[in-house]
């Protein structure tokens, strides 16, 4: 994946290539295959693999490989890059073409199978995902148009694609350049619902890529996706349903997540209408709080300027790099001592979820349990904080996102329009009509890095409660 801002250069040009959409001509040529020894893409993976060098060239070598090709520039969400895998259907392993030609769909469309020439290439990492180009230094650059026609070579078969079926947990670099298919999925209600829904790239804050969190019902899962400025389709309004989604699997320019990339807006089936957004747990507010206290923390331990730890918490961080920290500030904003506070302010991180998750509470030997906190800002933004419920986490890290996670409707946290330097408390929220035996209360942040939704938030006074 080539970095974005390189799209400025050539935006002209690149837009006079997309604007006009027709068929790949009709041809009567011959099936040319090169001459030599055909090796497989799983191959020059593991060459890079095994490796001690970040790039291996290819020289005096009559080997190519074969591949079937899945990416398509037709709507401008891929540029000078054509991703191929080793089958149209089931394929076991993917590669990306750095190619020096804009409007590549219009040789190489969706399903046709190309021979590649590996003589004057090399291979490396970039961006998170193995690629082919012309070596530059320890890197790799597009391979010039003028080599292009005498190293990729065009069959004449065109394949149907079969998306692979997989799941978010089952994400891994052996599925990195796939086509790939993820059922019963559906964008997450903050990037769909409410007064603002989004689009996939038009909005006022995505400035080179619109990353949208993409989340699965069954089995449960959350990933992104990945849309261009340049896309043709960058306006459209996101989906609110739920249904299927089939894309290449690849990194973002950081190499920090995984991100899915679609060829057109064709690649949704979103018809199914009955979301699986969470449900609220709604026990109500109690007016005093319980005699017996099962946890608290004011954070005055805490290390200023060091992650939260110890006392039970987990501080996990699911997207970017921001965890919940230790926090002293005086001032209109002042803290109370030391709090907890995240943020995503010049973090330059596309998508930031952070999570603070209590330790256990035990609902079969106290009755009656309540959670009391408080919550301040220094300008929330877009950014948003939920809290959160749950009584099936296994307490790992890895089981967060598979978990169950109920939204704490009753609890009260700081607005966007309530004044920053305010603390404000939740209230005294019920839990006793939860199910379970054992149960977590999480306070997750999203945000990003850019100026609309880089908002901070501040947590502090935890006590939960009970008869």
């Amino acid at each position: 994946m080539k970095p974005i801002f390189y799209q400025l250069i050539t935006l002209l040009a690149f837009t006079a290539c997309v604007e006009t959409e027709f068929e790949v001509p009709e041809s009567n040529e011959n099936e040319i295959v090169p001459d030599g020894t055909a090796v497989s893409i799983a191959s020059v993976l593991s060459n890079l693999a095994q490796s001690s060098e970040p790039v291996i060239s290819y020289s005096d070598t009559d080997t190519y490989i074969t591949g079937y090709v899945t990416s398509s520039d037709v709507a401008g969400n891929f540029f000078r890059e054509l991703i191929i895998q080793d089958a149209p259907e089931n394929p076991t392993a993917g590669i990306t073409l750095q190619l020096n030609q804009n409007a590549l769909y219009t040789v190489y469309e969706p399903g046709r199978k190309v021979y590649v020439k590996l003589d004057g290439l090399a291979v490396a990492e970039e961006n998170g995902v193995v690629q082919l180009g012309i070596r530059d230094g320890n890197g790799i650059t597009e391979i010039p148009a003028s080599l292009i026609p005498k190293t990729v070579f065009r069959s004449t078969e065109v394949a149907e694609l079969i998306p692979l079926p997989v799941t978010i947990a089952n994400f891994s670099a052996d599925l990195e350049n796939l086509y790939i298919s993820l059922d019963d999925a559906q964008f997450n209600r903050r990037e769909v619902l409410g007064e603002s829904p989004k689009t996939f790239a038009g909005d006022a804050n995505d400035e080179f890529d619109g990353i949208r969190l993409l989340e699965t019902c069954e089995p449960r899962g959350t990933t992104l996706v990945s849309t261009s400025t340049f896309a043709k389709f960058k306006s459209v309004a996101l989906p609110e349903g739920r249904g299927s989604i089939s894309g290449i699997l690849s990194r973002d320019f950081y190499d920090d997540f995984y991100i899915l990339r679609i060829n057109t807006v064709e690649a949704l089936s979103f018809s199914g209408a009955n979301r699986c957004d969470p449900a609220e747990l709604q026990c109500g507010l109690a007016e005093t709080e319980g005699g017996t206290v099962i946890f608290k923390d004011n954070f005055q331990t805490q290390t200023r300027n060091t992650f939260i730890t110890g006392n039970g918490w987990t501080n996990f961080i699911e997207y970017g790099t921001q965890a919940w920290e230790a926090y002293t500030a005086t001032g209109t904003n002042a803290s109370q001592g030391i709090s907890a506070r995240i943020d995503s302010y010049q973090s330059g991180n596309p998508l930031s979820v952070g999570w603070l998750i209590t330790p256990s509470i035990d609902l079969t030997t106290f009755s009656e349990v309540r959670i009391r906190f408080e919550t301040s800002s220094s300008f929330a933004d877009n950014s948003e904080l939920d809290v959160l419920f749950s009584s099936d986490w296994d307490g790992t890290t890895e089981g967060i996102t598979q978990a169950t996670w109920l939204v704490l409707e009753d609890a009260f946290v700081i607005r966007d329009q309530d004044f920053f330097g305010d603390w404000y408390s939740s209230g005294i929220v019920r839990l006793s009509c939860a199910s379970g035996e054992t149960a977590y209360v999480a306070f997750r942040y999203t945000g990003s890095g850019a100026e609309a939704s880089d908002g901070t938030y501040q947590l502090d006074n935890i006590s939960i409660t009970a008869d």
